[in-house]
């Protein structure tokens, strides 16, 4: 008997970074600056979101597009915190969003009216690193409850990002996480990484995480923000 092996990745995701070609090259036509936010569930991407969207979309035009495994809930949570729609998408249980689901997002949203795009991945670690969505940069999240070697445990997700939060700090006295030990192993693994640390409950570190957010969006589209 004869078998025959079928590689499907390799062609698969040629045909996601091509589309996530065209979406990037949407997004600067448009002076849209977009971030893919990932993490593992739990570390309060949701949350950082809910309050990115209260206190700056006042100042800037912000999307979100949410992806979840079976449920809106997210999408929900984030819809009370700002007028303009958020994009759902339920991935019937695919691990990660990929480029054609942002591709289709992007039809129901006014770039023309849009200065920040943020994407809020499946919570995962894993499957959505080697997933290019046409984003500017990939934004990971790690809280001081998951352990300081989150970095070493998934490297890839580390490598791949520009930008890494570390939220939850407000719980750093009564857990036992080495702050100074997770960006040692964070940085071993990406030298070039940009960290902030914040608590999206209590709002810690949140003004320096909103002002390199306009910075970039300024950086892109130098024109004067929203009204307040």
């Amino acid at each position: 008997m004869s078998i025959r092996t079928i590689e499907l990745r390799e062609p698969v995701l040629t045909r996601n970074n091509d589309i996530a070609a065209r979406v990037r090259h949407r997004l600067e036509e448009a002076g849209v600056v977009a971030y893919n936010l990932v993490s593992s569930p739990g570390s309060g991407k949701t949350s950082l979101l809910e309050c990115t969207l209260k206190d700056l979309g006042k100042d800037l035009g912000i999307a979100v597009i949410t992806g979840d495994v079976q449920t809106q809930n997210d999408a929900e949570r984030l819809s009370l915190y700002t007028p303009r729609l958020v994009q759902a998408v339920v991935t019937g249980g695919a691990c990660h969003l990929d480029a054609a689901q942002i591709e289709a997002a992007l039809e129901s949203i006014l770039l023309e009216e849009t200065d920040l795009l943020c994407v809020e991945n499946v919570g995962n670690l894993v499957c959505p690193a080697g997933w290019d969505l046409g984003e500017a940069a990939k934004v990971v999240i790690f809280s001081v409850t998951e352990g300081e070697d989150k970095p070493l445990k998934y490297p890839k997700m580390f490598r791949q990002a520009r930008v890494a939060i570390l939220n939850k700090i407000d719980l750093l006295p009564f857990v036992p996480f080495d702050l100074e030990r997770a960006v040692e192993f964070a940085r071993e693994i990406n030298p070039e990484l940009r960290f902030f640390f914040t608590s999206a409950l209590t709002g810690e570190g949140m003004l320096e995480w909103y002002d390199f957010l306009k910075a970039q969006v300024s950086a892109v589209r130098p024109r004067p923000l929203l009204p307040v």
